[in-house]
């Protein structure tokens, strides 16, 4: 292991890293805070850094799905320094994958704010309306402002009058301001939520799986919006609400990375810019089914993971796994959206604030929460926390049939990576 200083900040390699200033352990050791280490792998089928939780990933060569298995005592290097181990132990050490061109960005540290985030919300559709109106509501104690853009003006002057109004009558409550955005200044905030959605279907019309019938019309905006986050160098959370989230955030990853050609430069939104918050509100749904079932271990001991959707899982209990209670969890979450249909109404209420309002403001206390993020290049829905020094993915004991199922989730989503959709920047 050799240690480095770079651009003020200690940094661990394996690797020789020419140019840079080498120094003792015994320096590295005295700084107080975040140091990093240094790694290589595909920038396609990785993060640019991530928060080292075992020392198994300190140097980590690949990422896939077995981030989400716990590692035991045994992957403990015993080559590594107990001073390190306890980094780790702190959540002080970010892995930086220096493939990036850009990944010395990462050593000035995180460009979240240390205080009340700004958020800005594209689209003000249900799901869009809603989330302005309950971030007013419920976050003024995270949120400073919140801005607003759609199309269509007359939405805009809507929901900046309405969600204005959501006051509490308590005088000690300072609620987010809400203010008009334009195309300029839509990427001025610490969260960008993209909430527009082309060719959502009629109520009573609605194919087997609404959210993938809405794919390929979202991506073609979607794309837009990613370039220009790439022109802004927009440093903040890329945030995906619209549908289908999972497969949408690839698309986002994708196409801020291609230069003016088309070919990948890895010079646009890093992958763990990029969220998909759509599996707030599956958790939300299998909690309500679990109730029905009198199964109240959910509460406590279930997970959801993978997509919004089509292969999303649910567990019953992550402890005591009861694979038929499970699988009966998992297809009733799945068709949630379309029982909402049968009684007349589209299902936006429960996702503006599972996924949304709620899932945010855990996300900016550094709480978990369920939202999707980049494993192995594949954007997998499961519990996780964001921190200074990166995002921490909860790990399981799993049983081998649970994982197998969530294994079937993750290729399946990687087969939707395939398609030409996802690879060509010409639309």
């Amino acid at each position: 292991m050799i240690f480095y200083k770079i651009k003020g900040k200690i940094v661990l390699s394996k690797i020789p890293r020419d140019s840079y200033e080498i120094i003792s352990e015994e320096a590295a050791k005295n700084t107080d805070g975040i140091i990093y280490s240094l790694t290589n792998m595909n920038p396609r089928k990785s993060r640019r850094s991530f928060c080292v939780t075992n020392p198994s990933e300190l140097f980590l060569e690949k990422e896939d799905l077995k981030l989400l298995k716990k590692q035991s005592s045994t992957a403990e290097a015993s080559d590594i320094p107990d001073w390190i181990k306890s980094k780790i132990s702190n959540r002080e050490i970010t892995c930086i994958n220096a493939t990036f061109p850009n990944w010395e960005e990462v050593l000035d540290g995180p460009a979240l704010p240390e205080g009340k985030w700004r958020i800005n919300i594209i689209g003000l559709g249900d799901v869009g309306g809603n989330l302005a109106a309950g971030l007013r509501l419920a976050a003024s104690d995270y949120v400073s402002e919140i801005g607003l853009y759609d199309i269509d003006p007359n939405r805009i002057k809507r929901w900046k009058y309405e969600a204005a109004q959501v006051l509490s009558p308590s005088d000690e409550m300072i609620p987010p301001k809400l203010y008009p955005l334009t195309k300029d200044t839509m990427f001025d905030c610490d969260m960008f939520v993209f909430c527009i959605s082309v060719g959502v279907p009629e109520v009573g019309k609605e194919p087997e799986d609404v959210r993938i019938a809405q794919f390929e019309g979202n991506a073609e905006v979607l794309k837009q919006y990613s370039k220009l986050a790439r022109e802004k160098n927009f440093k903040g959370l890329f945030i995906v609400m619209s549908d289908p989230v999972d497969l949408l955030s690839n698309i986002a990853y994708n196409f801020s990375n291609m230069d003016e050609d088309g070919n990948m430069d890895f010079k646009g939104l890093a992958p763990e810019q990029i969220r998909a918050y759509g599996l707030g509100v599956m958790h939300g749904r299998a909690a309500y089914f679990a109730e029905e079932e009198g199964a109240l271990q959910y509460l406590t001991e279930g997970r959801c993971f993978g997509p919004h959707g089509e292969g999303v899982v649910v567990a019953d209990s992550i402890k005591n796994y009861n694979e038929k209670l499970s699988d009966y969890l998992t297809v009733r979450t799945k068709n949630a959206n379309l029982d909402v249909r049968t009684f007349g109404f589209k299902p936006y209420i429960a996702p503006a604030f599972s996924s949304g309002v709620l899932s945010f403001i855990e996300t900016i206390k550094g709480n978990w929460h369920y939202s999707a993020t980049s494993i192995g290049g594949i954007f997998m829905g499961s519990r996780n926390k964001l921190l200074k020094s990166g995002v921490e993915l909860e790990t399981y004991d799993f049983p081998d049939n649970l994982y197998n199922k969530l294994q079937n989730t993750y290729d399946y989503l990687a087969d939707w990576y395939e398609k030409p959709i996802f690879q060509s920047s010409r639309s």
